[in-house]
């Protein structure tokens, strides 16, 4: 375990430094519909998680609440990149999104009860602030086209909202 994490140190240090010699090239408009829809999927999988094995009446209703505003917010994604005639481009940043979602799932699958349901908060917390960060400093102030710029900035107003409740969830849980 401790020599997987020294490689995969090594491995970031070394990566940055080649990005601190080279400025990373921002994500065009095609990605960053992409990551974000992308991010909202991976979600609306964990929520479906979380539906498939928790009980608990609160996790339940956070879970039911992503399901339907991730897929509210990715119908819009889908239609504005269709009015648009924009492809979303898959990117480095999508596929460790997903991988490192798929991951989280399958350890939170071995789990069950409060086990679980703390897990699946905490992730959730964890995961709409770096979704939020990656919004403000990224994906928002790098798109170009005006409605797609819109719709993330009406999205992050949304997943704030998420991750205030998930907080608000993991309070809730740990009493």
């Amino acid at each position: 375990m401790f020599r997987t994490f020294a490689i995969a140190a090594a491995a970031l240090v070394a990566t940055a430094a080649v990005a601190a010699a080279q400025p990373a090239a921002a994500p065009n408009d095609a990605q960053i519909a992409h990551i974000a829809y992308t991010a909202g999927s991976l979600d609306i999988a964990a929520a479906k998680q979380a539906l498939t094995i928790s009980h608990h009446p609160t996790v339940r209703a956070f879970a039911e609440e992503m399901v339907r505003d991730h897929a509210a917010v990715n119908d819009q994604a889908l239609a504005l990149v269709k009015k648009l005639g924009v492809t979303p481009e898959d990117n480095p940043t999508s596929q460790a999104l997903t991988k490192a979602a798929d991951a989280k799932r399958a350890d939170y699958g071995k789990l069950t009860g409060k086990a679980f349901d703390l897990a699946y908060a905490n992730n959730e917390v964890a995961y709409h602030h770096t979704v939020n960060t990656a919004l403000e400093t990224t994906l928002i102030p790098d798109a170009k086209n005006a409605e797609l710029k819109s719709l993330l900035e009406t999205g992050l107003k949304l997943f704030r909202m998420h991750e205030q409740h998930a907080e608000q969830m993991v309070a809730a849980l740990k009493k």
